[in-house]
């Protein structure tokens, strides 16, 4: 895919850009473990400064920040300077929060290993590669260079080719917050280029956000590299109801963790699955309201629903959804592209999935729910972990057992409870089986990135 900003809405190509050569690409990354030679010894509090400043700066400039999200990958313009606000706060966390997650563990009574002194240090791991995807252009990206940095690792970022800008954008908000040249740099470059700097003996440690045969191909290469690496992949979160739940909050907030980002988010709760005793209800219910939402220009205030942000992925989303119409599965609201320009979907529900269909297992990255009917909380359960992935998970219940049951028993990274799945700074964020493993976010995320260091004094 060439390096370019092609506007999903339209269709039109924006901007191209030019991929950096082998050689380039090998001394940005000698820049980068010189820089990190140096700034590893750099006070927690020289390194929170430095962020609280770049989170300043975007802050400031979020409404532009917005646009040019909105423009390369299609969320709505509210949706994007959200975005953008989310990740300034995220910085500040890890800004005011770091000194604290890495402070020395000392052993209570190291005589006990026969020492006069033991403890656990954590210490940076060096060049850090971070190859990420597009739906949260900004965000993916915080989630691992706030953390790093205030850590004492430098970054290196391989974006997804179809947002450069927002590359760019990161790499110059950083050196204008004032970190030192090389603490983070933005490589433009494609898939292939990825290996070889896996493959560098100067980069240390790798994290992937994005699809499964992409995290894959990345762990492969660091395992054979003997290189730490922490993966975020796919999804397709259940969205459970039973009969105690309140169905009308349970509906209202199933459309908005079905289309939040356009459908395109690997936490989007993907297959609702509901009690026979208030399906009817919540099926009705569900279908009007997301036929009632606006398809449109994302700079539109009045849109709740964008476009896909490439052609080839409302492609993918076509075919999952013809796979199960020819086998017998029934839409109950949209289905079918609109007749305009951009890459537009519309809000879609879908019901009587079978398990021969690709959908019943698959993530469909587009704004398609998937409806079940289940008799009991032990085929929902069933029906839920009926997946290879096991990333976010939702359950709506009043019954304190039934609720004890998803907390123990949803096979995912995540489980929340009459709500939608979010990521917060204070939280940890991951999955399981397909879905990855490794953790972003809270303590957990910023310790990824570091060597945990016994010393032992005699």
């Amino acid at each position: 895919m060439a390096i370019a900003t092609i506007n999903p809405a339209t269709g039109d190509t924006v901007k191209t850009f030019t991929e950096l050569t082998e050689s380039e690409v090998r001394d940005r990354i000698g820049i980068a473990h010189e820089r990190w030679r140096s700034y590893r010894r750099t006070p927690f509090a020289e390194r929170a400064a430095l962020l609280h400043a770049t989170a300043d700066l975007l802050e400031k400039e979020a409404d532009d920040v917005a646009r040019m999200m909105t423009t390369e990958m299609g969320k709505t313009l509210a949706s994007a300077r959200a975005e953008a606000l989310k990740c300034a706060k995220g910085m500040r966390y890890y800004a005011e929060h770091a000194e604290e997650f890495l402070a020395d563990e000392p052993l209570p009574d190291p005589s006990v290993v026969g020492a006069s002194r033991a403890l656990g240090r954590y210490q940076p791991l060096g060049v850090v590669l971070a190859v990420m995807p597009w739906n949260f252009p900004l965000w993916q990206v915080m989630r691992f260079a706030a953390p790093a940095l205030m850590a004492g690792n430098v970054g290196l970022l391989k974006h997804a080719s179809n947002v450069p800008q927002c590359a760019l954008y990161l790499e110059d908000v950083f050196r204008r917050g004032g970190f030192p040249e090389g603490c983070f740099q933005t490589l433009l470059v494609s898939s292939k280029q990825v290996e070889p700097i896996l493959r560098d003996p100067r980069v240390t440690a790798a994290t992937l956000t994005g699809s499964e045969p992409a995290g894959r191909s990345v762990a492969a290469i660091c395992g054979d590299e003997v290189k730490h690496t922490v993966l975020e992949l796919g999804g397709s979160d259940p969205y459970v109801v039973m009969p105690s739940a309140d169905v009308d909050s349970a509906v209202k907030t199933a459309v908005t963790a079905r289309v939040q980002n356009n459908g395109q988010s690997c936490i989007a709760a993907k297959r609702f699955i509901v009690h026979t005793d208030v399906y009817d209800e919540f099926a009705g219910k569900f279908v009007e309201a997301m036929r009632a939402l606006t398809v449109g220009d994302p700079t539109d205030d009045a849109t709740d629903v964008g476009p896909l942000a490439t052609e080839q992925g409302r492609t993918d989303v076509e075919e999952l959804v013809a796979d199960a119409v020819s086998g017998g599965a029934k839409v109950l609201c949209g289905g079918e592209r609109p007749d305009r320009a951009g890459w537009f979907y519309p809000p879609t529900v879908i019901s009587e999935i079978t398990r021969d269909m690709r959908m019943y297992t698959e993530e469909v990255f587009g704004p398609v729910a998937s409806l079940f009917r289940v008799a009991d909380l032990e085929e929902a359960l069933e029906v839920a972990n009926a997946t290879s992935f096991g990333l976010g998970s939702n359950a709506w219940s009043q019954d304190p057992d039934e609720i004890e049951r998803f907390i123990s028993d949803l096979e995912a990274g995540q489980v929340f409870i009459n709500g939608m799945t979010v990521s917060y700074p204070e939280l940890p964020f991951g999955g399981v089986k397909r879905s990855g493993y490794g953790r972003e976010l809270s303590s957990h995320g910023i310790r990824e990135f570091c060597n945990l260091k016994t010393v032992w004094v005699g």
